[in-house]
């Protein structure tokens, strides 16, 4: 058995997809699915191992305040293949505006990662 994909809603759909493309390398449709009876939009992004992201938006959405300690999905890892890319990457996006949290580091469990902020207030860990 695997995770066939993960979802998550967001507001700003076309910046999300255009952060996930720069930044990790996902690839997508030009255009999103739509649904006009629910004003539901969607796009699934694909990576290069063949892990799936699919991010959605209706016209009505809730959008509670989204603190980094809360309860449920917190974070999604992203393998980048190597401590250098770890390092690389933490630093283009921490040069372009990205709260970094944590790391570039060495964690208790073996781990060589780092954790930012990335669009909309979901953490991303940038891992080995």
């Amino acid at each position: 058995m695997h995770i066939e994909h993960l979802a998550m809603y967001v507001n700003d759909l076309e910046g999300t997809k255009a952060f996930f493309e720069r930044y990790f390398g996902a690839s997508c449709p030009d255009e999103p699915y739509h649904n006009p009876a629910t004003g539901f939009r969607s796009y699934f992004l694909t990576f290069e191992d063949g892990a799936r992201l699919e991010i959605m938006n209706k016209e009505h959405m809730e959008n509670p305040e989204k603190t980094l300690t809360r309860t449920g999905f917190i974070h999604v890892a992203f393998s980048v293949g190597s401590s250098e890319r770890v390092d690389e990457l933490t630093a283009q996006l921490r040069a372009d505006g990205y709260e970094v949290l944590s790391g570039p580091r060495a964690t208790g469990g073996g781990y060589y990662e780092s954790c930012i902020v990335g669009p909309e207030n979901n953490q991303i860990e940038i891992t080995v």
